[in-house]
């Protein structure tokens, strides 16, 4: 899998192309130009040295290298970057997409001993590491890490549509689950990878609640209701559903389903009635190990 993860993301690079990035090209040019300037002052220092003063020729040179460090000093300081700055090594961005999947996360007080641990994804974070990658000349790819049992449609979604708006090459890696709305943000990648033990698929939508009316009655509350709404309560856990409610619940839910349908036949560049025939919700142990967007 590691072989053809390699191979993938290699001919991803050589078939995308990348803009020329002309405000850094300027930049690399007025540096080398300041160089060469700097370079032929050292130069026409060492022969003043040598001509107008004198002196033992070691302490001629130990003023040329000092004047030379000094020179190198400053522009080190002032013009170039750390190595690490400069886009050696790695030039592949990796971001991660573990837990549920959603538009936001509510503040919590670190300070506080019982505070909640959310294992979540924000979407926008991603979205934002991506059309960060998408302007930083040194990211050559970006590679998704995803493992997730899902999470909100407008998430996923979101993320989906931030791959597939790359110009770079973008492969999505399931780990150990990429399920129901992880799966969606995958579908937007170029190349999605799968180990054959991963848990992929899920393609559903689950609206599924417990209701607590009748331990309510039992606990002897009551419940009262007062909404200016026929339907403004509908799916309050405290009152029964009725199935007027239920339909509408179902139709929100088909619909949310119908949309991750077309979404995945339309990312993957697969047929719609195969696509609907797998969306059964089952999750779905992968026997490729690549799955790359037809065209």
């Amino acid at each position: 899998m590691l072989h053809n993860f390699k191979q993938t993301t290699t001919r991803l690079l050589l078939e995308k192309k990348f803009n020329v990035n002309w405000p850094r090209v300027k930049e690399f040019l007025k540096i080398f130009i300041l160089a060469m300037s700097v370079v032929f002052i050292v130069l026409l220092t060492v022969d003043l040295v040598n001509s107008d003063f004198v002196g033992a020729e070691e302490e001629n040179e130990q003023m040329a290298v000092a004047i030379s460090d000094s020179i190198i000093g400053h522009l080190d300081d002032n013009y170039f970057m750390p190595n690490e700055d400069l886009g050696y090594g790695c030039n592949v961005l990796g971001i991660e997409l573990h837990g549920d999947i959603t538009t936001y996360i509510a503040p919590v007080d670190d300070e506080e001993e019982d505070a909640p641990c959310y294992d979540q994804t924000v979407s926008e974070e991603i979205v934002f590491m991506i059309e960060d990658a998408e302007n930083d000349y040194d990211v050559k790819a970006i590679v998704l890490e995803i493992d997730s049992f899902g999470g909100y449609p407008v998430a996923a979604e979101e993320v989906a549509n931030a791959l597939k708006r790359a110009q770079k090459p973008t492969v999505a890696l399931i780990r150990e689950s990429g399920n129901s709305g992880a799966y969606w943000a995958a579908t937007g990648a170029d190349v999605i990878f799968a180990s054959k033990n991963s848990d992929v698929g899920s393609i559903a939508v689950n609206g599924s609640y417990l209701e607590y009316s009748r331990q309510n009655q039992q606990d002897g509350i009551t419940y009262v209701p007062l909404s200016s709404g026929k339907f403004k309560e509908t799916g309050d856990p405290d009152k029964p559903l009725t199935w007027e409610e239920r339909n509408l619940l179902m139709r929100d839910v088909n619909i949310v389903h119908n949309n991750f349908v077309d979404a995945v036949a339309e990312n993957r560049g697969m047929d719609r009635a195969a696509v609907a025939q797998l969306a059964d919700g089952f999750i779905h142990a992968r026997r490729n190990g690549a799955r790359k967007r037809a065209h």
